[in-house]
């Protein structure tokens, strides 16, 4: 099953474009610039839409706990199953530096997939989590919502830029159905300089 469509979740606005919680965001325009694709406001689907071939990149900007509603519009209108969809998004439970790449599963409490989950009816679509840590992990007295709604520090910036590189090379095969292979090179162990 190929991916058709690939969501970077995150919240419009110049206030939140470096936060955290923006991971998603900075994964599509990763991909979207590596395929040379851009971005145009699509009102009908709530967000920004590009096209790379047969697949489409989607960035809400319903903000997050309401990314279900473009997800939704726009895997309807173009019949795109669950299977179909590749959702990004940064995870408490990964630190810096990490990322992973599954199908289904939970939400976690994070409000963007239980809104797509709700929308879709399912929690078959995939999911790349990209690590940003926990505020507690890291040794901060920061609640979570405000933990994900400010920039990371440079060292960790570096870190998730990384692991948004990687996701981004491997973008190509998942287009191409191919996502064992995609998850395999993912997941690879970064070798030592």
């Amino acid at each position: 099953m190929a991916i058709r469509l690939i969501v970077g979740l995150g919240n419009i606005g110049a206030e939140y474009e470096d936060t955290r919680h923006n991971a998603g965001f900075w994964l599509a325009d990763a991909v979207a610039r590596a395929c040379g694709a851009h971005f145009r406001n699509e009102k009908g689907f709530f967000g920004a839409v590009a096209k790379v071939g047969v697949t489409y990149l989607l960035k809400p900007s319903t903000f997050m706990n309401r990314s279900g509603q473009a997800v939704a519009a726009l895997a309807g209108f173009y019949k795109i199953a669950p299977e179909e969809i590749l959702v990004a998004h940064d995870e408490l439970d990964l630190p810096p530096g990490a990322i992973k790449m599954k199908q289904g599963g939970g939400h976690a409490g994070h409000n963007g997939l239980k809104d797509i989950q709700a929308r879709l009816g399912s929690t078959d679509f995939w999911r790349i989590r990209i690590g940003v840590g926990h505020p507690r992990e890291l040794g901060l007295a920061q609640e979570v919502v405000d933990f994900v709604l400010h920039r990371p520090s440079r060292e960790h910036l570096q870190l998730i830029e990384e692991c948004i590189g990687r996701a981004a090379q491997v973008m190509p095969e998942a287009i191409a159905g191919r996502l064992a292979v995609a998850v395999m090179k993912l997941h690879a162990k970064k070798k030592p300089a």
